[in-house]
């Protein structure tokens, strides 16, 4: 399947049998509006995430600023790459995201919280630390527990591990990489604590349970095979 798969869609044919999978993407606009309101919403009690004896011992290191910013090329790409090779992949990446960043979103609603990790002052002044300087005045302290940065790695990372074009060790291998990097940045960059990491592991362990091996969600927006 290629790009001419999808020249006749239109409008008034996207609930169809063939395209009704392109009714997934609207989940990101809508937690894309969610998850702005609740970093707007400064006005709660935050409980700071911390496991002293281990987030103090993890030192801060630039260097993973590499694989932190690769994870937005990393997620962007699976989307991509399954609608125009893999549709049931698709549909699989879009509800591990549903599941897991819904999950998140109604944790950092009934649980504020936020870390307080960030270093005060860099050790070293070159463009990675200036860069995560300014990150740091983007990006809120806020909605850390659990790491959305983790479900998102672990999405792209088992949608790649059952895809058949990448189905060699030395494929799998170097996804893991990847995605274990991607992980450990967050807390190398001191954007979440360990702890933020844990959760994040179980209820995408969980989510991949559900998708791909019961596949509890195969009812869903069944259409002809491709």
């Amino acid at each position: 399947m290629n790009i001419k798969y999808y020249k006749d869609l239109r409008f008034n044919n996207i609930n169809s049998n063939k395209y009704k999978h392109l009714l997934l993407i609207i989940y990101w606009p809508i937690f894309g509006i969610v998850f702005r309101l609740l970093e707007m919403w400064e006005n709660r009690n935050f409980t700071p995430i911390e496991w002293p004896a281990v987030d103090g011992a993890i030192p801060f290191c630039e260097l993973f600023l590499i694989p932190y910013m690769f994870w937005f090329v990393y997620l962007v790409g699976i989307h991509i790459y399954t609608l125009f090779t893999d549709i049931e992949g698709f549909k699989k990446v879009m509800w591990f995201i549903i599941l897991t960043y819904s999950f998140c979103a109604f944790i950092y609603l009934v649980f504020p919280n936020c870390q307080e990790l960030r270093p005060m002052e860099f050790e070293r002044d070159n463009f990675l630390t200036r860069f995560m300087a300014d990150f740091y005045e983007f990006d809120t302290n806020t909605n850390v527990f659990p790491s959305m940065h983790v479900t998102g790695a672990l999405a792209v990372h088992f949608a790649l591990w059952h895809d058949k074009r990448f189905g060699k060790p030395a494929w799998k291998i170097i996804f893991t990489i990847i995605t274990a990097s991607i992980c450990a940045s967050t807390v190398f960059l001191k954007q979440h604590s360990i702890l933020d990491v844990f959760p994040a592991l179980a209820i995408s362990f969980i989510s991949y349970y559900l998708i791909y091996k019961v596949k509890f969600f195969d009812r869903f927006l069944k259409q002809e095979n491709i």
